[in-house]
């Protein structure tokens, strides 16, 4: 396993324009049993809300992720870069339901503090759930945004999660 650095909120700096939504990241989590899973995930953010560092990550209701993030409470944001293009298409398309997407995926997830996250990321940012809403259709005042991404009616949680650790990929 390549080592992994801490990096502290103050050093911390990405473009979360590209790093998100460009080039992707993994969100995962585990249950009490030890499962995990994981979704592709190009829409989010990081900010600072509530005097704390934070990320916001968005799920459909829909996504077998989903049950694992509401149980545990915990997850990891694994950025891995455009040289996994293929995989990450991969782990957003196929349910962990189904099949273990995880293991088809040629990626190794390893562990931090009961966390899972990937040993090819470059990045990983580490938290739990603060506060998650479900955005209700009827909140959009752009209706062209439910018309876009809704006609199946299949919304999202909005999760607001703590950042509680960095790591990052020794070069």
């Amino acid at each position: 396993m390549n080592a992994f650095t801490n990096v502290s909120i103050k050093e911390f700096s990405i473009n979360p324009f590209i790093s998100i939504g460009k080039e992707w990241m993994l969100i995962s989590s585990a249950k009490a049993d030890g499962s995990a899973n994981t979704m592709t995930a190009a829409w989010g953010g990081l900010g600072w809300l509530w005097e704390r560092p934070v990320a916001f990550i968005f799920v459909r209701q829909t996504r077998y992720t989903k049950e694992f993030i509401d149980e545990s409470g915990k997850v990891s944001l694994s950025f891995l870069g455009m040289g996994f293009r293929k995989q990450l298409a991969y782990l957003g398309s196929a349910s962990g339901r189904d099949e273990d997407k995880i293991a088809k995926s040629d990626l190794n997830i390893i562990d931090n503090n009961g966390i899972p996250f990937f040993e090819e990321a470059q990045l990983a940012i580490f938290g739990h759930i603060i506060a998650s809403e479900l955005i209700p259709e009827e909140s959009f005042k752009d209706e062209t945004i439910a018309q876009n991404h809704y006609a199946d009616h299949n919304l999202h949680t909005m999760y607001i999660v703590q950042i509680d650790e960095i790591l990052e990929k020794e070069q």
